[in-house]
Formats: C-alpha cells, sequence, structure tokens
C-alpha cells in the first residue's frame, strides 16, 4: 500500500512538471498586431498627440489596449533598453554606444521618424515683446541676459524668469545641443513638473518665459492650426543675430516644413518588436495616413505623408 502512495505521488509530480515546462517560455509578451495589451514608453513632451492616437487606434481594434507611460526621454529610453517596453516615442536615435549594447544581446531596435516638431518659445500674454533671435535666447539661458530691459529697454517687466517641464526632458536636451550649443545652462532656469506646469506657469506670471513643444501650445479648436493657445503668448523666433519683423517666423507647421522656423526636432518611434506583435501594429499606424493625419491636426509636421502648404500673409502672425 505504501509502494502504491509512493507511487502515485511520483506520476503527479512527474505530471506536473512537465506541465509546467509545455507553458511558453515568455508569458510577457502574447499580442498579435491589432490584439492584446502593451506598455508602451513616451516623451511627455508628445502625451497630446499620442493619446489621441492611442484612441483612435483602439477604437478601431477594439482588442487592443495601448497602456502609455509618459516619462521624460532619458526614463523613456531606459524602459526600451531594459525591455520594460517595446516601443518608445523619443526625439532622438539610439546612440552607437545604446545600439551596440543591445546588438550584444541581440536585440534590433528599428528607428521610425513620424513627425517633426517645433519647439515653441512662450511669454505671458501681456508681454509686448513678441520677437526674439535664437542668438538672444541662448543669451537668456546661459545667464548672459537675466532681465527684459536687456532685451527691449522700454520693458519694465524685471527679471527673465526661464521655464522648462523637468532636468531629463528632450526639451532641455534640446536647449543644451541645438541652441547653446554644449555651453552650460544657467542655474537660474526653473524646472517644472511637466508641460502642464510650464504652461500654467508662464500664463501667470508677467516675466516668465518657457520653452514647450508646439503640440502644448496649438488651438485645438482650430482645425486649421493657425492658432495658439489664448492664455499665453508663442514669440516669433529668427535665425538671425538680430529679429525683426520680416525674418522672424512662429512654429506653424509650414514654416517648420519649409525650415523657416529655426527649432525643429525630429520625432521618432524607437520599435524593438522582433515577433511583431502589438507594438509594431501601433507603429504601422503612427506612420500611416490616418495615423499621420492625427499628427497634422495636432500641429507638429508629418513626416511620412504629403502635406499641402498654403501661403499665409506675414502680418497676420503678427496679430496672434
Amino acid at each position: 500500500m505504501k509502494n502504491l502512495f509512493v507511487s502515485i505521488v511520483f506520476i503527479f509530480s512527474f505530471l506536473v512538471f512537465f506541465a509546467c515546462n509545455d507553458k511558453p517560455k515568455n508569458l510577457k509578451w502574447q499580442d498579435t498586431p491589432t490584439t492584446g495589451v502593451i506598455p508602451i514608453a513616451c516623451d511627455q513632451c508628445f502625451e497630446p498627440i499620442i493619446n489621441e492616437e492611442i484612441v483612435v487606434f483602439e477604437s478601431i481594434y477594439n482588442q487592443s489596449g495601448i497602456m502609455a507611460d509618459y516619462q521624460s526621454e532619458v526614463e523613456s529610453i531606459r524602459l526600451l533598453m531594459a525591455d520594460s517596453v517595446r516601443l518608445a516615442v523619443v526625439t532622438r536615435k539610439l546612440s552607437e554606444e545604446e545600439n551596440a549594447f543591445l546588438v550584444a544581446k541581440n536585440r534590433i531596435v528599428k528607428s521610425i521618424k513620424i513627425a517633426q516638431d517645433g519647439v515653441a518659445v512662450i511669454v505671458h500674454k501681456d508681454n509686448p515683446d513678441s520677437i526674439i533671435s535664437v542668438h538672444t535666447l541662448k543669451k537668456i539661458l546661459t545667464g548672459e541676459i537675466t532681465k527684459w530691459s536687456q532685451i527691449n529697454p522700454k520693458s519694465n517687466l524685471g527679471d527673465i524668469t526661464v521655464m522648462f517641464d523637468n532636468p531629463n526632458s528632450s526639451t532641455i536636451r534640446f536647449a543644451l545641443d541645438s541652441i547653446c550649443r554644449g555651453e552650460l545652462l544657467s542655474e537660474g532656469l526653473f524646472a517644472q513638473k511637466n508641460n502642464q506646469e510650464v504652461l500654467d506657469r508662464v500664463a501667470s506670471i508677467e516675466g516668465s518665459l518657457g520653452i514647450i513643444g508646439v503640440n502644448w501650445v496649438s488651438d485645438d479648436r482650430d482645425t486649421t492650426n493657425m492658432t495658439f493657445m489664448e492664455k499665453i503668448k508663442v514669440m516669433a523666433v529668427s535665425k538671425f543675430p538680430e529679429a525683426d519683423y520680416y525674418n522672424s517666423y512662429k512654429p506653424y507647421q509650414a514654416y517648420i516644413a519649409l525650415g523657416d522656423y529655426p527649432m525643429v526636432r525630429d520625432v521618432y518611434v524607437l520599435l524593438n518588436d522582433p515577433r511583431g506583435g502589438l507594438s509594431t501594429g501601433f507603429a504601422t499606424f503612427l506612420a500611416s495616413d490616418r495615423g499621420q493625419r492625427i499628427i497634422l491636426k495636432s500641429g507638429l509636421f508629418p513626416a511620412t505623408q504629403p502635406v499641402n502648404l498654403v501661403q499665409i500673409k506675414n502680418e497676420s502672425i503678427r496679430k496672434r
């Protein structure tokens, strides 16, 4: 009887062992291009756009779920490198060192350009100044210029209070690389928690100046993308040392596309999805005609679809 009991226990253990080993090796990724639930990482600068993209994608493919984690660019790339997500929306490709690290682990990341983003300069709506040069902006960011009167002798706004979203953001990296050209930023800059806080602070502080992605300041009530939020003022920016009425441009899509607006960055989907699952499906949607139309509506310039540019009068820009 005892031997029979031992035999039954042995057979049961044997069956459990092989049943467990027959399970899929990786239960984490069980999605298809149009079904399943996945996490993705996204630079918080693009939260309004990606939220809308997700709503439309999930309405088309109702068996899908995209769980977006809106973080700084640094954290979004870290999540991709750690294989916590298979897709990240950021403003740069991976570096050679990052790619080499992944290749050593037999992981290949594709970079898909989906848009061009204008980095906007915003001020309080009652600020009389409406134009600025990249040269002057650099002096502000490095601390060489600290008062509005140094830009406009007639100004009585006092100190310039500069606002960014957070220290690890793509906007800070853009300021360092593309505006300051490697020079250190002033210690007097103020980092907020996110882009919404930048908007709110600039709207409430008369002497403030904010650096922010254009999709945060576009007026979503205007389907032509020719107006910005009324609670702040978007400055026209010149690539020439001295800004004037004729050489300064606001971050409208046409001026981004034509290269007239000087503060522009590319937006990429970084994709590491060897199975071709839901991450691939969503990346394909972002680059498709429908996904690009959402990008166009947001105020960014689409990267993969043709767009008609309409001539507008320069004076209408100055009235905004």
